[in-house]
Formats: structure tokens, C-alpha cells, sequence
């Protein structure tokens, strides 16, 4: 395994700028037997050839990586996630540029050995359409998941400009596939004018929650969420001891103002007070089994560095929640 800490580790910290780019700092390998041991694996999904706007998200990966640095406690709950979980980036999935097929059993494969090991697979994408493969190797291992989906978008429709297999596509495959369990499905954040009156009508049919943006505001994010954590069933007991839950998180779920650098942008969106403090909220209150951040394009509008890093530290509050669940908090330091 190589540390990319390991040059700097007489001086006791490596400059944001050096180095080799890995999450968070953490100790970067692409061989399996290192994942023993570990509790959480990052993966890369470089990826976007099925957008349906703006590409770009194939560099996602690589900019949320630039984005984040090593850090110490969590200032408002007291928790190191990098120390208390064994953390490690295990590389990129090797996609096939312009091969869907190829390019998806690419990162269900690699999502699996993460899986395999006991880890968390978190994923960096890539466009929406890898919830597909991301999902699928955690519902192999786990059975149905629960979902909790933050997007601006349902991405549940039938097809999209007529074809089948998009970013807009991904929910309702799985649903239908019977790798989500729709009664412990539920989206938050949509808004604007998609999904339509046809998609809608196929969730509710289903038992699928959707929570709107307006409903965000209206409620406020506390009481959204808690509503999520009910519907997927924290604390109920589904399979091995717990309710298994993926974290779906489309950048696109925050107002243009905070994440400009996305392919499909919806005015009105979420802060990222509110998306980190959910982040971290959900993950500490669920079994989680896997998480995703999608939709990231830093070559889009010059705004490498804010939804880069809002991505980042999105995965990790989540992390921080891992750390909650599992081991009991330090007092915040203040």
C-alpha cells in the first residue's frame, strides 16, 4: 500500500498542493487484500457518458479528491472520522470510455470487492447512471436496500429522449429491478419542473416518499430528515440485524449558489448547511451500506473548488456519522 502521507510524516502534515491526490489524504492502493481490515473504501466512477446536458462529470472524481485535505475533530460533534475509521481511497474503477456496459460492470465489480472486504464503498462520480452499478453490488450483498436520494431530480422516468439507460433513468431500474425497496425509498430536494405527472404517478404507486424542496423549507431540514430516517427504517430490524441503506447524493440537490459546477443546475435548491448537516445525520442514524456523490463538473462555469469541495465535505460529514454510530463521540471542541 502506498501512504501519501508517508514523505511528510516528519514535518506532521502534507500541504493541500503535494502529493499524490487521494481522499482526504488517506492511504491510496488498487489491491484487494489491502481492504481487510478496513471500514470505509473510496472509488472513483470517472464516467458521464450518459448525460443527458452538459458533460464533464467524468473528472469529478479527480477534483473532489483535489478538494479535500486531512483534518482533525469535527468542531460540532467532536469526532475524527479519519481517525476512528480505517479509511482507505481505493483508486478509480477502469472505465471504458464511450462502453456503458463495460464501463458499469467495471465499477459493479469494484464497488464489490469493497463489499467483499466488509467496507463501506463510498463512490465518487460520474454521472447519475452509476447508482445502477453501485447499488446493485450493495443490494447483492445485503438484499433490497433502503434509499435515501438527495437530488433536485427524481430520475425516475421510463426514458429520456428516448432512450432507456440515462442519468435519468437509474431510480426506477432499480426499483423495478427489485435492488430498492420502494417502500423505504425516499427523495429529498426535488423541485423546479421534472418529475413529470407519468413519473409521479409510478412512485406513489410504489410507496416511494418524495419530499420536495418546498416541504424542506417549509418544515425545515430536522424534520425532513427524521420523516427519511423513519421511512427507511432506522432501528427496524430487516435483514443481519439491521435496515440496510444507500446514500444517493446528486450535487444538483443545492442552489446553483452553492454547487454552480453541475450538469443540469435547478434554481431554488438546498444550502449546503442544510445538505452537510443531513449528511452527517443520515449516515449516523442508519445502517449504511454505501454512498454516492454524483454529478460534479468542475470544468463547468470555473467552479472547480466550490462544488468540489461542498462534494467532499459532503462524503465527509457522512463519514463523521459512520464514526457517531460506531463509537461514542468526544465532547465538540470549542
Amino acid at each position: 500500500m502506498i501512504d501519501p502521507l508517508g514523505r511528510w510524516a516528519a514535518h506532521g502534515a502534507k500541504p493541500d498542493y503535494a502529493g499524490l491526490p487521494s481522499f482526504a489524504g488517506q492511504p491510496y492502493t488498487e489491491d484487494p487484500a489491502d481492504l481487510v481490515g478496513v471500514d470505509v473504501a473510496i472509488v472513483g466512477a470517472p464516467t458521464d457518458d450518459l448525460v443527458s446536458d452538459r458533460p464533464g462529470a467524468r473528472f469529478g472524481p479527480r477534483a473532489i479528491r483535489a478538494a479535500g485535505r486531512p483534518g482533525g475533530p469535527h468542531l460540532e460533534v467532536g469526532v475524527d472520522a479519519l481517525s476512528a475509521l480505517r479509511v482507505v481511497d481505493f483508486g478509480d474503477a477502469p472505465v471504458v470510455p464511450a462502453d456503458v456496459d463495460a464501463t458499469h460492470a467495471a465499477i459493479e465489480a469494484t464497488v464489490g470487492q469493497v463489499l467483499a472486504a466488509g467496507a463501506i464503498p463510498v463512490i465518487l462520480g460520474g454521472d447519475h447512471g452509476i447508482a445502477e452499478p453501485d447499488i446493485r453490488a450493495c443490494a447483492a450483498k445485503h438484499g433490497p436496500v433502503g434509499l435515501v436520494h438527495l437530488d433536485a431530480h427524481a430520475d425516475t422516468a421510463e426514458s429520456l429522449l428516448g432512450v432507456a439507460r440515462s442519468h435519468g433513468t437509474p431510480m426506477r431500474r432499480l426499483v423495478e429491478a427489485g435492488h430498492v425497496d420502494p417502500e423505504r425509498y425516499v427523495q429529498i430536494g426535488l423541485r423546479g419542473y421534472s418529475p413529470d405527472a407519468e413519473q409521479l404517478a409510478w412512485q406513489h404507486d410504489r410507496g416511494i416518499t418524495s419530499i420536495f424542496m418546498h416541504d424542506v423549507r417549509d418544515r425545515g431540514i430536522a424534520a425532513v430528515v427524521d420523516e427519511a430516517l423513519a421511512v427507511v427504517g432506522a432501528g427496524r430490524t430487516v435483514r443481519r440485524g439491521a435496515a440496510p441503506v444507500f446514500l444517493s447524493v446528486d450535487v444538483d440537490v443545492l442552489d446553483p449558489a452553492y454547487a454552480p459546477g453541475t450538469g443540469t443546475p435547478e434554481p431554488g435548491g438546498m444550502t449546503s448547511a442544510d445538505l452537510l448537516w443531513a449528511c452527517r445525520r443520515i449516515a449516523a442514524g442508519v445502517d449504511l451500506v454505501g454512498m454516492e456523490v454524483v454529478e460534479v463538473l468542475p470544468e463547468a462555469i470555473g467552479a472547480r473548488d466550490v462544488t468540489a469541495l461542498v462534494a467532499e465535505r459532503a462524503i465527509r460529514e457522512a463519514l463523521t456519522g459512520v464514526a457517531m454510530r460506531r463509537r461514542p463521540p468526544h465532547p465538540p471542541v470549542r
